[in-house]
């Protein structure tokens, strides 16, 4: 008889990486003379757009980084490369992967000797060194977050500000003593002093300390991306250089432009205060900033810095970055655990809630695997190192939680238009408040309208809409990081807020994804611990959480396994081989259909015996039946509250499973979901969230597996369970450390509180300008003789961008 399944079933899907059977592939295409297969549609439009990403193994943006990003730091050693699909893969010299066949990468460590900088407005903004962003101004923040708190920014900013505070104070002593009686300027000075005394003060702050800002409106003009520094450096230094030419020139100046008795006005105390109060909220704001990036260094905090390693009976502290696969570490009582591993000796209960948001202890013993940064409770055990360096789970969330903070909201868009026309609409009208109060204001008409014009140049901040969205962004994804929700970029945190529907792999998602097996019925003239035996001596070699729970149903009764040979894998349908010369094929009734082989009444036979949730996987031998085994996946213990306080958010929830309909509706009727589709294929997952898509639907899609990964990036919003494959992960937009519905409680929760606090912050820059500036212009005077300074201007602004970041920060005090 031959083998019933092709052997090119093996065939690779480029863009997803999934398995894919040439034979019953719906979507192909040829390119450069080779032919490949899709699981999905999407997949291959993705292919025919842009075959390159998908064909480039150097590329390792294939699975959603940022494509054509260069890499962000050396390599931590040029004789290791890793696989940017396979994190466990690790060769000393470059080769493909021996699991996916993408080319090796050289390593990247997470705490790299060299960072990139980028600008927290403007990501697209990458400079190999410290500075400011050609765009807006702002200083360029490391992308690559590190322990190192040390701002040498802050530290000079707060430098320049003290400097101009002991400046600054004499100088507006001095310029008010003609409203103090029996000190008007002419009695206590020379004629002509006072203006020389406030320049000498002046001077020093608005040349020296408000150099950067000069420098900065520079800039702005030479890149023609006018900012913030633009409207600063125009104010001070019209400010300035006016005071300047009145005090040396006093004579030049028309009656229009002098007091009553008869100098012209200066304004150094304006030009100076403004410097200093400006300085001052660069000084607040650069603190600020600081502390969004708290959350991250948290998580770097967490990895210990030594490690007691057993070798060759003896014991040793080395440092963290010595960790090698397969070192032997014990963990005593009370300490972090180094790296991510398993346990060979002792047990133990771990605090695992800096990682995945949970406060419960975790029982450990040997088998059971274990999390790097976890703290380790009154038990002692000694682990294997499996994942060391960046391919630890801390690590990665580390480097997704940063590309995510340097991610753009939809949102933001809204911001970046209304800022491109905002400093040369400010720019015009600091021109039309100078003509009309030269026109029409009262003496001095000139000099009010400098003034004026001067406020309005100094109260407008675009940094503060610039701000808004980022920054909450920033301090919304740390905070995600702490609860084990894990942003891969702020599009999907935005659009997970407006889901409305939300469709559910069952295996991995709903339920434990670690089946078990409940009964094995046999035919005639066959024992039930043969069918066991033959089914489980084929999966052996198979990562299917069906064949995992077979081959340990077969372990518990100490059943002697024969060796399987041409095994092949028929994708959602079940698997074929030879075991001690016999074909053997396991599967559901649809690879039975397809293959010829006869159901006899196993059908009947099984729905009477087993259990009405259970899995039912049909087994034949040499092309006749043989048996069934019935397999049930335990509900996880969240998951009826999970999805009960979901619906309450008005979620429509659909559950998809390969499961038959019976099993199917066991399920759904136990958790109260009222829609479910039963028997869908991999290939088909994508086509159901599609489908809901065409309906008006905004759909997320949470699953686990590498067959998940076509719908997760089909949907509007992927997430992935932590406990599922990489490929899974790399394909959807949010990832759930701990893996149960939870998970999405919080991550709504914390898309929801994200995208409100957004919104304040816009509000607050909108509202601020739409109010500051026309006040500024004098808009009150005819009405209330009121006039605003520019010292007062300055105030404002400074505050302005302060009050985005500090409410920004409220994010890091969010309950999930």
């Amino acid at each position: 008889m031959e083998h019933p399944l092709d052997p090119a079933i093996a065939a690779k899907d480029p863009v997803c990486g999934m398995t894919v059977n040439p034979v019953t592939a719906k979507y192909s295409l040829a390119h450069a003379g080779n032919h490949y297969f899709f699981c999905c549609k999407a997949c291959e439009e993705k292919f025919n757009a842009d075959s390159q990403k998908y064909l480039k193994p150097s590329q390792s943006a294939r699975f959603g980084a940022p494509g054509g990003m260069a890499p962000i730091a050396k390599p931590a050693n040029p004789g290791n490369y890793v696989c940017p699909m396979c994190p466990g893969v690790r060769e000393s010299k470059p080769a493909p992967c021996p699991s996916c066949g993408m080319a090796l990468e050289p390593e990247v460590p997470v705490a790299a000797s060299r960072f990139d900088y980028t600008c927290p407005m403007h990501p697209e903004i990458v400079r190999p060194g410290p500075g400011t962003c050609p765009i807006c101004g702002m200083t360029l923040e490391a992308r690559t977050v590190s322990t190192n708190q040390e701002n040498p920014e802050l530290r000079d900013m707060t430098r320049r500000f003290w400097i101009s505070v002991v400046l600054t104070v004499p100088l507006l002593a001095a310029s008010m003593t003609d409203m103090l009686p029996g000190m008007a300027a002419e009695h206590a000075l020379p004629a002509g002093g006072l203006p020389w005394i406030e320049l000498f003060l002046a001077s020093p702050v608005v040349l020296w300390a408000g150099w950067p800002f000069f420098q900065r409106g520079w800039a702005s003009i030479v890149n023609r991306s006018t900012n913030m520094f633009t409207l600063i450096a125009m104010g001070t230094g019209v400010a300035y250089l006016y005071s300047l030419i009145a005090t040396i020139f006093p004579g030049i100046f028309p009656p229009s432009f002098r007091e009553m008795r008869g100098a012209p006005a200066v304004y150094f105390e304006a030009a100076a205060a403004i410097t200093t109060l400006v300085l001052l909220g660069q000084v607040l704001e650069l603190r600020a900033r600081t502390q969004t990036g708290a959350a991250i260094r948290a998580l770097l905090d967490l990895t210990p810095k030594t490690a007691r390693v057993v070798r060759q009976g003896n014991e040793e502290d080395i440092p963290h970055d010595q960790i090698r696969r397969g070192d032997r570490l014990r963990v005593r009582p009370g300490e972090k655990v180094p790296v991510d591993g398993v346990v060979v000796e002792g047990e133990s209960a771990i605090d695992e809630s800096m990682i995945t948001g949970e406060p419960m202890p975790v029982a450990k013993r040997v088998g059971s695997l274990v999390i790097g940064a976890t703290v380790n409770g009154t038990g002692a055990f000694v682990m294997r190192a499996e994942r060391v360096g960046s391919e630890t789970l801390l690590a990665q969330i580390v480097q997704m939680v940063s590309r995510a903070q340097r991610s753009r909201a939809p949102i933001q868009r809204l911001a970046d238009r209304v800022a491109a026309w905002f400093v040369p609409a400010v720019i015009a009208v600091a021109v039309l408040t100078f003509a009309l109060w030269s026109l029409f204001g009262p003496q001095p008409r000139l000099a009010h309208a400098l003034v004026n014009a001067v406020a309005v140049l100094i109260i407008a901040c675009p940094c503060a809409l610039g701000l808004a969205t980022p920054m909450a962004i920033l301090v919304g994804t740390g905070r995600g990081a702490h609860a084990g929700v894990l942003i891969k970029n702020a599009e999907a945190l935005e659009l997970l807020e407006k889901v409305d529907t939300l469709v559910l792999d069952k295996t991995g998602t709903l339920t434990e994804g670690k089946p078990k097996v409940l009964s094995v019925i046999a035919e005639q003239g066959i024992a039930e611990s043969e069918v066991l035996r033959l089914v489980a001596s084929l999966e052996q070699s198979s990562e299917h959480p069906l064949g995992a729970a077979i081959v340990r149903a077969a372990q518990q009764k100490h059943l002697a396994l024969a060796e399987a040979r041409d095994v092949r894998s028929a994708s959602g349908r079940g698997i074929a081989g030879k075991v001690e010369g016999k074909i053997i094929v396991a599967g559901n009734e649809a690879l039975f259909q397809e293959l010829g082989v006869p159901m006899g009444g196993l059908r009947e036979r099984a729905e009477v015996s087993s259990l009405a949730r259970s899995t039912l996987v049909f087994v034949s031998k040499n092309g006749q039946p043989a048996g069934c085994i019935a397999i049930a996946d335990p509900i996880k213990g969240s998951t009826p509250d999970a999805l009960r306080e979901l619906k309450a958010q008005g979620l429509r929830i659909v559950m998809l499973t390969g499961d038959s309909r019976a099993a199917a509706e066991s399920i759904a009727l136990e958790l109260g979901i009222e829609e479910f589709e039963a028997e869908v294929f991999p290939d088909r997952k994508s086509d159901v969230v599609r489908r809901l898509q065409k309906q008006g639907r905004t759909v997320a899609m949470a699953g686990d597996g590498i067959n998940d990964a076509p719908a997760l990036a089909q949907a509007n919003v992927g997430i992935a369970m932590g406990t599922g494959t990489d490929v899974a992960m790399e394909s959807a937009g949010i990832t759930l450390v701990k893996g149960d519905l939870v998970g999405i409680v919080r991550a709504r929760k914390l898309s929801q509180a994200t995208m409100r606090n957004i919104r304040q912050n816009l509000f607050f820059a909108f509202f601020y300008n739409l109010i500051g500036v026309p006040i500024a212009a004098g808009v009150l005077y005819p009405f209330f003789g009121l006039l605003l300074s520019p010292i007062l201007a300055a105030v404002a602004m400074s505050l302005s961008s302060v009050s985005v970041i500090t409410n920004s920060l409220r994010l890091r005090s969010l309950a999930l």
